[in-house]
């Protein structure tokens, strides 16, 4: 053991500074192995396991563990030095990027602090159903409660949320800085508030969406708004939720309320599940919460 810690301390300065001229600053397992293996022969270390290789990074240098313990598995991550709590978490699912409550608040369309992270991996693209609407299958599914993610896990005062939402080969997702000066991939504003009305429950809920509908009055394009929901094809109609929202807040003009209006609607719909003596808007053939105003 004493050669095998004295191969490390002779290697240091290598090691450390390997580290701190790199560009990146979260590692996965395989990613620590992978630099263990290519620089072995360079810094001597011999048969060093890659354990034994992380912890003594820990002890001397500037690494730290983080462990995300969800459900289906453990997800664990090494930092190097200070990195920003999103960047960490958008590390976890490859092609992820941050949606709903998250994407309101970082787009300022909250005015709270979510302590829950909701990070999107899209499933894989598949064949559209073929089954088409019907007003009683409506009626019977939004009747039940919804499903939610149950893919959470805890980390220091957040809750991290993975959701595997709709393939729409990431449609209306920027690159942009967020909290902390991080480099984040997150839904634009027009996403964010289609996402939000679509699955409230990842929102704060109905009244929650609303007020986010009227804090993006100023900044939100109604025109890329449509164009974003019809590239994104859902089979039901929730551009009467998106209309219904738009004009319910009273911050839009008629030119933009209408361009969900002209839309046909065929079917009643819901805004949420599971409604108890919801209310019933004729002009877009939606149920809504009472009380929603």
């Amino acid at each position: 053991m004493a050669t095998i810690k004295n191969r490390l301390l002779i290697a240091k300065d290598d090691i450390l500074n390997f580290f701190e001229s790199s560009q990146q600053k979260y590692f996965d397992l395989k990613e620590m192995t992978e630099i263990l293996d290519k620089n072995r022969k360079f810094w001597r270390l011999g048969n060093i396991s890659r354990f034994t290789f992380i912890d003594f990074l820990i002890e001397k240098g500037q690494l730290s563990k983080s462990i995300f313990e969800f459900p289906d598995r453990n997800i664990h991550r090494y930092t190097w030095g200070k990195v920003p709590l999103y960047e960490l978490i958008l590390s976890l699912m490859s092609n992820s990027y941050f949606s709903h409550y998250t994407a309101m608040y970082v787009h300022d369309l909250t005015e709270q602090i979510p302590k829950t992270i909701y990070l999107n991996c899209e499933q894989s693209s598949k064949p559209k159903s073929e089954t088409g609407l019907d007003q009683k299958r409506i009626d019977f599914a939004f009747r039940m409660k919804t499903r939610v993610s149950k893919r959470t896990a805890n980390y220091n005062d957040y809750q991290v949320c993975l959701l595997n939402g709709k393939n729409t080969n990431s449609t209306g997702v920027v690159e942009i800085s967020g909290p902390d000066d991080s480099k984040i991939r997150v839904t634009n504003i027009e996403r964010t508030l289609i996402d939000i009305a679509v699955r409230p429950e990842y929102a704060g809920g109905p009244f929650e969406v609303l007020r986010a509908y009227k804090n993006a009055a100023k900044v939100v394009s109604v025109n890329k708004l449509s164009a974003i929901l019809k590239k994104i094809d859902y089979i039901y109609p929730y551009h009467q939720v998106i209309g219904f929202y738009l004009d319910k807040c009273g911050s839009y003009r008629k030119s933009q309320i209408d361009l969900l209006r002209k839309q046909e609607m065929i079917y009643d719909f819901y805004l949420m599940h599971k409604m108890k003596n919801p209310k019933y808007s004729s002009s877009w053939k939606l149920y809504y919460p009472e009380g929603l105003a």
